[in-house]
């Protein structure tokens, strides 16, 4: 979607980091790009170049044109185009050979009517076309709230601006048929412009958009991914995954392109094992199956009775049980066969899951504190004989009682003063 010298800017159109505005000569700013792995290839002798290339417009919008007057066009020039009315500016993205599989991807057929090349953009159409597309986030704000104000039940994704700033394309997304016939009156008078509105969907607002998915990479619809298939909760059923909305859905408020691309795996897997509503038959009494894990082939059931204890089988042995019942036999527990299942374990040192060996509330416990050791201090060694105690108390207690009297003034005295 852009290449590593840029990043996105709101108040401008022009990127912060490289400022080519989106029209490198490496064509690395734009969707969907294609790499020409022909561009060092010389054509064989006696042959002409493929007069149509491809030139790419906002947000990876894209169209053939002829390059009837033989330009010396190379990826990344900036060329002005046939438009209706006017013309429109572009970035050339692809040359040569690889058109024509590009052409014949998208259904484009030389017999159609495909629009011309008039021109290497100059610098007065270049000047003209960043003041256009300078114009397209006010123009978008101000126009939905004249969608606002006339109660319309719609929503304004984007707007392009034309090459020569005569027309403005509305893109907007709405689930019931709306008449903007007002609207259109309304933004016509507003900015003097011609008016075209264009509906999408749900997905192409927001491949048109682009963002960051939930895998923390950018959205498949915004970088390679050009046809949309359907997408149904059977895939994430089939993919033993929650049927949780908020994390099956993308950006587009959809269910997510890539439940579709392990799809195949996962049917292919499935084929080996039983139908969930097949029973497993023991002496101790009939179980049910809980759950399973495709790529390790693991099962686990239950008895009707005690839906609380699983037992793990591998996809071998519970098809080896199902032939038995479908004898005439059935087996002595589901423990037996957990416990020789365990021992096998054991004696091939095989464990499951790394992880499950410590605890993983380990780090949630409350740190003992290091209490201090508190030293015992040392009494002084002194001798005291138990007759003379009394009377060292005494003759303390005389002394304090004389310093005290001497240090406080005699009434007296003082009023005699």
């Amino acid at each position: 979607m852009s290449c590593t010298n840029c990043s996105s800017n709101i108040n401008s159109t022009q990127p912060r980091g490289c400022k080519n505005n989106e029209h490198c000569t490496t064509s690395g700013c734009g969707k969907l790009s294609v790499f020409d792995w022909l561009g060092n290839m010389a054509l064989p002798t006696g042959q002409e170049k493929f007069p149509i290339v491809e030139v790419r417009f906002k947000n990876g919008r894209k169209n053939f044109y002829r390059n009837e007057e033989k330009l010396p066009i190379c990826i990344g020039d900036l060329v002005a185009v046939e438009a209706n009315p006017g013309h429109d500016v572009g970035v050339v993205t692809l040359t040569g050979e690889l058109v024509k599989l590009q052409m014949s991807k998208k259904n484009v057929r030389l017999e159609n009517y495909i629009p011309k090349i008039y021109r290497k953009a100059t610098q007065r159409d270049i000047d003209i076309w960043e003041q256009s597309r300078a114009k397209e986030y006010e123009t978008q704000y101000k126009s939905r709230e004249v969608v606002s104000r006339l109660g319309l039940k719609m929503k304004l994704s984007d707007v392009e601006y034309q090459g020569d700033g005569n027309k403005a394309t509305f893109y907007y997304t709405a689930d019931e048929r709306v008449d903007f016939r007002q609207l259109i009156r309304d933004l016509a008078g507003m900015f003097n412009i011609r008016i075209e509105m264009k509906q999408v969907g749900l997905r192409q607002e927001a491949a048109r958009l682009g963002g960051v998915g939930s895998c923390g990479r950018e959205l498949c619809c915004s970088t390679w991914l050009t046809d949309f298939r359907n997408v149904s909760t059977s895939a994430a059923r089939y993919q033993q995954l929650s049927l949780n909305p908020q994390k099956l859905s993308g950006q587009c408020g959809k269910l997510k392109c890539c439940l579709n691309f392990e799809l195949d795996t996962y049917l292919d897997a499935l084929k080996n094992f039983p139908k969930h509503d097949v029973v497993l038959k023991t002496d101790k009494g009939e179980a049910q199956f809980i759950k399973m894990d495709i790529f390790k082939e693991a099962l686990w059931y239950a008895y009707k009775g005690e839906r609380t204890r699983w037992y793990k089988l591998s996809l071998e042995q519970v098809l080896e049980i199902i032939e038995l019942n479908k004898k005439g036999q059935t087996i002595a527990s589901l423990e037996d066969i957990e416990e020789e299942e365990e021992q096998n374990n054991a004696k091939t040192g095989f464990f499951e899951n790394v992880v499950g060996q410590d605890s993983l509330t380990r780090f949630d416990k409350p740190k003992k504190g290091k209490r201090k050791k508190k030293k015992a201090r040392k009494k002084p060694s002194v001798v005291v004989k138990k007759g003379n105690s009394n009377q060292n108390s005494n003759r303390k207690n005389k002394q304090r009682n004389n310093n005290h009297k001497k240090q406080r003034p005699n009434k007296n005295q003082n009023k005699d003063a």
